[in-house]
């Protein structure tokens, strides 16, 4: 039979957000004595007890049922990179816009990094707002940054760290191709 641990897990992920058996309890409309016993592995919540907590905790359900050992970091070797495309109008098919997610195992981390290659062949209107914060870093090229009502055109070594929640979006100029790496929190 599998272990699965699910008290320990929970557990581990109260401490990391700094969060007292009784704040838990009291999000969850629980006593303390039962969060405690769920911790401790003497009784097993409710599917909907769990719910409340991958909630209150920002994790996966699905995460308290694996069985592997928790991922404490993870290496991407160059040939394991994956590349997708965010679906963005080209105005040629030559260069596409890709993102490169990096270290998709560890759960609850708290940024995700992004090789982003650009092209001037890429022509997006769209702009993004959401929680969090942003750091873009230049490697190669030029490309401009939509930043709320302001346009910033950033070079190879130029890098910006912005509040998330502004209205933004990116591209290359015409002609241009650029690599960024973008680190962007998790909320």
């Amino acid at each position: 039979m599998i272990e699965y641990n699910i008290g320990k897990k929970l557990k581990k992920l109260r401490l990391s957000k700094k969060m007292t058996l009784k704040d838990i309890a009291e999000r969850v409309g629980c006593s303390i004595a039962l969060m405690s016993q769920v911790e401790n592995g003497y009784v097993s919540p409710p599917i909907a007890t769990l719910s409340k907590l991958s909630k209150i905790l920002n994790f996966k359900l699905s995460s308290l049922f694996d069985h592997e050992e928790e991922e404490r970091y993870e290496i991407v070797r160059k040939e394991q990179q994956k590349y997708f495309s965010r679906f963005i109008p080209l105005r040629s098919r030559k260069y596409p816009h890709y993102h490169e997610p990096f270290f998709r195992k560890m759960p609850n981390k708290k940024m995700v990094p992004y090789l982003i290659n650009l092209s001037g062949d890429t022509f997006n209107t769209s702009s993004y707002s959401h929680e969090g914060e942003s750091f873009i870093y230049v490697m190669k090229g030029q490309f401009e940054l939509f930043l709320g009502s302001q346009l910033f055109v950033l070079n190879e070594g130029d890098s910006i760290y912005f509040d998330t929640s502004l209205s933004h979006r990116y591209q290359c100029r015409e002609g241009f191709q650029a690599t960024i790496l973008e680190l962007r929190s998790v909320i």
